[in-house]
């Protein structure tokens, strides 16, 4: 708490922020996929995806 009394911060066991972080990855993994879903673009083989983006990391 800061000096208005404003909580301005917690603490969390490492195991509880992990298992938070997990979750999150997991949320965003189920958007994405929702995202892709309801996009009408074309789905490309992940071999390909994979290479694109190589090339565009070089």
């Amino acid at each position: 708490m800061d000096e208005n009394e404003e909580r301005i911060g917690i603490l969390l066991d490492l195991s509880d922020y992990c298992n938070i972080l997990e979750e999150l990855e997991e949320l965003e993994s189920i958007h994405a996929y929702d995202k892709a879903k309801a996009s009408s673009c074309e789905a490309i083989p992940f071999e390909k995806a994979i290479g694109e983006i190589e090339r565009k990391r070089q």
